[in-house]
């Protein structure tokens, strides 16, 4: 082993992962404040969801008249990882902030990881200009991003990191990255929390079952339905973006017709039950028995709002997906209601990202260890279910990189 080779890598990153997550912190914190204020002012302000068509035609005008290659959000960072082409735009980081606050502020059904992993992702490619990086550092800069970005929105440091790894890796874990994907994780994370003073929302699993044969062959089917959820969730993405791109050609117009279907269908249905993050309902779906409808009704919805052009992320709407899906088979499965909601929590994004591992990990962070072999046998099972499907479209599971193989 070469010491100082090694001692310089460690050094190296040690410094750069700790940029990294005080920059990603920082970002996350403000979006999390910033977010917080969106949502809270739609609940007492409910007239301002009559203007979502209006802020879609604001988002859509943005992204088109600044976003360029911004606009293709994760898949971009995907693209970058897979074959180098150029920088990830510092512009990312603003514009996707301004969208995804804009759109909880009117109303739209999504989520907080895609804004939290791209301005992660945009602001660690930023220091490749001020560091000389060959080509393999860039990319473990990369996934540093999306791990801190993915650490702090969530609080969950463990499964941030490995998040990126297996994501951007897809499965295969490289030694080289792994230091900095963690180290990032847990500046990030600490930055957000203890030095902004941002809170994550906390989750309860009061009882678990015992791990008799009965209650472990009981996940099967349960995991079977998060799988299956995943894929619609998926496939029902990626059919509503290809529906407004075939049929609407300007970008500015997609997302004012979008909302203003979201904002009739809210009015005719009297509810913003299933807008914004829905964090309020996944903590009822731990709790008390809600209608059988719920994961639908939110896949639907997010998956319409996104595909129309309006920004956020996948997972929060990923676990409201799984959890209001894993309460509603509580009338069928002899499990813990609590139990049910939180493997569907992390089975659906399982399903639906490709990442078992770290969905389990997350699963753990969230709820403890104690329903640790329920969570990873429901994630793999859902995963397994889900098959090739990804609410990510550059995710390639086909191929086979050698990015990470450079010898020392």
């Amino acid at each position: 082993m070469n010491f100082k080779k090694e001692l310089k890598y460690i050094g190296i990153w040690l410094l750069l992962g700790g940029l990294v997550g005080i920059m990603s912190g920082s970002a996350s914190a403000i979006f999390l404040i910033a977010l917080d204020w969106a949502n809270d002012y739609r609940e007492s302000h409910k007239w301002i969801i009559a203007m979502l068509p209006l802020g879609g035609l604001l988002i859509g005008w943005t992204y088109h008249r600044f976003g360029q290659n911004s606009l293709k959000g994760n898949n971009l960072l995907l693209d970058e990882l897979y074959e180098e082409k150029k920088p990830i735009p510092l512009r990312m980081t603003p514009l996707v902030l301004f969208g995804t606050i804009v759109t909880h502020l009117f109303g739209g059904s999504a989520g907080r990881e895609g804004t939290a992993v791209q301005m992660g992702g945009s602001l660690a490619d930023q220091l490749n200009k001020w560091v000389s990086l060959d080509s393999l550092d860039r990319r473990i800069l990369l996934i540093s991003g999306v791990s801190a970005g993915f650490a702090s929105v969530f609080g969950t440091p463990l499964a941030g990191a490995i998040f990126a790894l297996e994501w951007m890796h897809t499965g295969q874990l490289r030694w080289r990255s792994m230091y900095p994907a963690f180290w990032a994780a847990f500046v990030a994370d600490w930055i957000c929390e203890i030095s902004w003073g941002v809170g994550h929302t906390a989750y309860d699993i009061p009882q678990v079952a015992d791990h008799t044969f009965t209650n472990l062959l009981w996940i099967v089917p349960a995991a079977i339905a998060f799988g299956l959820a995943a894929k619609l969730f998926a496939e029902s993405s990626h059919f509503f973006s290809k529906l407004f791109s075939r049929y609407i050609s300007s970008p500015p117009l997609r997302p004012f017709l979008g909302g203003l279907i979201i904002a009739v269908i809210v009015w005719i249905s009297d509810s913003t039950v299933y807008l914004g993050l829905g964090v309020p309902r996944i903590v009822e779906a731990f709790e008390a028995p809600l209608p059988w409808y719920d994961w639908l009704a939110k896949t639907g919805l997010t998956t319409f709002t996104l595909g129309a052009g309006f920004k956020g992320g996948e997972v929060t709407p990923l676990f409201f997906t799984g959890a209001t899906l894993g309460n509603a088979l509580a009338y069928w499965i002899p499990l813990p209601l609590a139990l049910l909601a939180g493997m569907g929590f992390v089975g659906v994004f399982s399903g639906a990202t490709n990442t078992p591992l770290a969905c389990t990990i997350m699963g753990m962070e969230l709820f403890g260890t104690e329903p640790g072999v329920f969570l990873a046998v429901s994630c793999l099972i859902a995963y397994l279910v889900s098959g090739r499907s990804s609410i990510y479209a550059s995710q390639n599971l086909e191929k086979k990189l050698k990015l990470f193989s450079k010898k020392e």
